[in-house]
């Protein structure tokens, strides 16, 4: 998944949120009728509900052709499409709520989860009586705030290492075992890569900019990036030691100098080194596996990341592409569980959304839809299917305020490639800044 910069719009979008606090205990909610005496909406009485999300007008065509088959399954309900593009829907979604006016069915982000569910604007999913029993655990984790659950997956990604295998084979380099390799191996494959080939291919993309890396890292370690109270989970030396093997590999010629490495991270996966045949190995999120092999015109390969074995313990872990979730002051809480039991649990809208919303997180689906997937998807299933045994958990949602984060990291990492700052003095500036950011 790409991360979004924080803007001017986020600030403005936890200024709204700021009023929910106490209109959430007085707002009516998202449907247009009055609610029966159980608040469900009853059995054949006409209700009508509002979903909303966010993406391209592929999306929106895709998921209002699914709605018309939930619509034909339930007669008595009418749901209404609420959606806009990403950069205006979180704006878009908290002045809503904040006017007493939230949508029935919300997507939602994993970095304002927690903002929306700690101001008591969103249900939980199990007491709606939500049937997760074919979604992993560890995929329910990241929806679940203080036992309870506030969003249910769409799907799934995992972060990964893409390599080009065609890249090692002009090197003379093996493919790494990735079952086994260190963040040693991956530091010195990199470096063999680019120096065997003269630099014409380097052997890897710099990684610091992505914070879901270090998370991984410090999961590696028996640590994490946020703990489940939402504080900050692991020490400054272990933040150090991951800039550091970038800094090593910058140095020794493995990934790109600070300038190169800086204008890939503000490109997009088709300008990365592996999809214009530049470079070896790039870190990027499962669903940006069709982007970047089309760019590059030939299959490439999905690794996990180094070090998933010789340490505490594994750090992988699938990331929930989106998160649906129902709003606590829905007039038709029943109808709104039954649309999101249908998005997810059911074989026909899989087959219609397919990875659009990432892998879906219901394994039977999955399953059912994978045949329909494009060649990358059916890749992309397989390796997840495969890393499955070894995710030990999900990371803790992120706290209030962790949609700061990204810029943070990205703004730092670029003064410690520019050697601005030495891993040790980035490592405390960013715990300053990521400890402020969360703690409004």
């Amino acid at each position: 998944m790409r991360h979004h910069r924080t803007t001017r719009s986020a600030v403005l979008r936890v200024v709204a949120l700021a009023a929910v606090g106490s209109l959430a205990l007085t707002a009516c909610g998202g449907g247009d009728d009055s609610p029966s005496a159980d608040g469900s909406g009853g059995g054949d009485e006409k209700v009508s509900i509002r979903f909303s999300w966010w993406g391209s007008d592929t999306r929106h065509t895709l998921t209002q052709d699914v709605i018309k088959d939930f619509e034909a399954l339930h007669p008595n309900i009418t749901v209404v499409a609420d959606y806009t593009d990403w950069d205006s829907y979180f704006d878009k979604l908290s002045t809503a709520v904040a006017g007493g006016d939230a949508p029935d069915v919300i997507t939602q982000e994993e970095r304002f989860l927690t903002d929306y569910a700690s101001r008591g604007v969103l249900a939980d999913l199990n007491e709606l009586g939500l049937d997760t029993s074919k979604i992993d655990k560890s995929v329910l984790q990241s929806g679940t705030i203080d036992g309870k659950l506030y969003g249910v997956a769409t799907g799934i990604n995992a972060y990964v290492v893409v390599a080009d295998p065609e890249a090692f084979k002009a090197a003379g380099v093996a493919l790494p075992d990735d079952k086994t390799w260190s963040w040693d191996d991956y530091v010195s494959t990199a470096d063999e890569i680019s120096k065997k080939s003269d630099g014409k291919i380097i052997g890897a993309q710099d990684y610091g900019s992505n914070e879901a890396g270090f998370s991984i890292f410090a999961r590696q370690q028996g640590q994490s990036l946020y703990k489940p109270d939402g504080s900050l989970g692991y020490d400054d030396a272990t933040l150090a030691a991951w800039w550091q093997h970038s800094i090593d590999l910058q140095n020794s010629g493995g990934q790109p100098k600070a300038a190169a490495s800086v204008e890939l991270g503000n490109a997009g996966p088709e300008q990365s080194l592996i999809g214009t045949g530049k470079g070896a190995m790039a870190w990027y999120w499962t669903n940006q596996l069709t982007a970047i092999t089309n760019a590059a015109g030939h299959p490439l390969q999905l690794l996990r990341v180094p070090g998933e074995t010789g340490n505490e313990r594994t750090g992988m872990y699938f990331k929930p592409a989106m998160f649906y979730s129902v709003s606590a002051k829905s007039k038709h809480p029943k109808e709104s569980q039954l649309l999101v039991d249908y998005l997810i649990n059911s074989e026909a809208a899989g087959k219609k959304i397919l990875s659009d919303r990432g892998l879906p997180a219901n394994t039977d689906v999955r399953t059912a839809v994978t045949p329909d997937f494009n060649d990358t998807d059916k890749q992309a299933a397989a390796f997840l299917a495969e890393l499955g045994s070894d995710v030990v958990d999900g990371p803790a949602v992120p706290p209030n305020g962790a949609g700061e984060v990204a810029d943070i990291t990205q703004r730092i990492n670029q003064e410690v490639l520019f050697e601005q700052l030495s891993p040790a003095e980035a490592a405390e500036q960013f715990t300053q800044e990521v400890t402020s950011a969360t703690s409004k």
